[in-house]
């Protein structure tokens, strides 16, 4: 576990999605009954119905749910219902673990678990998201992802693609080189945000997925810089969902940017399934902003760390989601740039409009 995570003293939360047959009961069988360098609760999610209702944490409550407990210290628990009340029973066994993890069997969109989380006091002061992973069967994911679905129906598939942090590129022994490479490079166009890991049998790296703050709002700041390079213009692209990151220096104008972000939201926050930034507002000195979405839900706040005095001050965005248009949403971010002149008839106008009605 890291020294961050030590420091804040809340239980690290992993959430597994991945489609029937991807290898997600043999990945948590593997936790529970082979490994031995981590101490986990595996949280299976039977019904997949999250309750967001801050009432039904109550103050005391019985005995946990049954936990099965295995001999490499980890535990097992099934969600039989509420997934809030069973985080809230298994509060004060947490620093037991080093990691919860949570497996949403047929869930494809983790907002309600991530929203839940981030909102409701007696969750936030006890865990925090860690990462979204997706496991993904490298033999037959290109034919989920294809699959088309009535109209108004969701593709689980690719929804579960969009949503991930981290994808476990599973059963890589069953492709070929070729084949393998022809499904991350489809990976890469839907979702370039997500680290792709490959695995046989489920056997997955823990260090490589656990305790790593994925999700994290400032993770965009360890991006490589190639990520906003060279990228196609989402039109030419035949991808229904894909990831768009865009890039660019200056200060933001705070009112221009909120406007654009309450518009984005109100319009299209059903197709936006994540959004991260890092920002640079005008008069907001040194400090850095940094936010991230689930759809509508978006966290806000300044960076730990600011701009330190030699950085140059530049703005990063990532959005994943339906029918982006690279192109439309360069140019309504860059319209959002403080620009001197428009600044000061902004101001003056609203000065006018004080004195006019005093």
């Amino acid at each position: 576990m890291s020294s961050e995570q030590e420091s804040n003293d809340v239980t690290p939360i992993t959430v597994i999605t991945g489609f029937l047959g991807a290898g997600k009961t043999t990945f948590v069988n593997y936790i529970l009954k082979e490994q031995n360098e981590w101490k986990i609760c595996v949280l299976e999610n039977e019904f997949g119905e999250v309750s967001i209702d801050d009432g039904l944490v109550a103050e005391s409550l019985d005995a946990p749910e049954d936990l099965i407990t295995m001999d490499n210290g980890c535990v097992c628990c099934s969600v039989r219902g509420d997934l809030v009340r069973t985080l809230g029973q298994l509060a004060k066994r947490r620093k037991d673990f080093d990691a919860i993890l949570l497996e949403t069997t047929g869930l494809a969109d983790p907002a309600p678990i991530v929203y839940t989380i981030q909102t409701n006091p007696k969750m936030s002061d006890n865990y925090h998201i860690d990462s979204i992973v997706c496991l993904a069967d490298c033999k037959h994911l290109g034919l989920h992802l294809d699959e088309v679905k009535p109209e108004g129906s969701v593709n689980e598939a690719l929804q579960q693609v969009a949503f991930a942090d981290k994808i476990l590129l599973n059963k890589i022994d069953l492709v070929t080189p070729d084949e393998k490479q022809k499904l991350k490079d489809r990976l890469f166009r839907i979702n370039k945000f997500a680290t792709v890991i490959e695995t046989k049998l489920s056997r997955a790296p823990l260090g490589e997925i656990l305790g790593l703050n994925s999700f994290k709002m400032e993770s965009i700041l360890n991006y490589d810089p190639s990520f906003f390079e060279n990228q196609e213009d989402t039109k030419h692209n035949l991808e229904l969902v894909t990831s768009v990151g865009i890039e660019f220096k200056g200060h933001l104008h705070a009112q221009w940017f909120n406007m654009f972000m309450m518009d984005l939201l109100r319009d299209r926050a059903a197709d936006l399934y994540r959004t991260k930034g890092l920002l640079s507002f005008h008069g907001q000195g040194d400090t850095k902003f940094v936010f991230q979405g689930v759809h509508e839900q978006i966290n806000f706040g300044p960076a730990k760390q600011p701009w330190s005095k030699d950085e140059e001050r530049t703005n990063k965005f990532v959005f994943i989601g339906k029918n982006l248009n690279r192109e439309e949403l360069t140019k309504s971010l860059m319209e959002c740039l403080y620009k001197e002149e428009s600044a000061e008839k902004e101001e003056s106008a609203e000065k006018g409009e004080s004195a006019e009605e005093s």
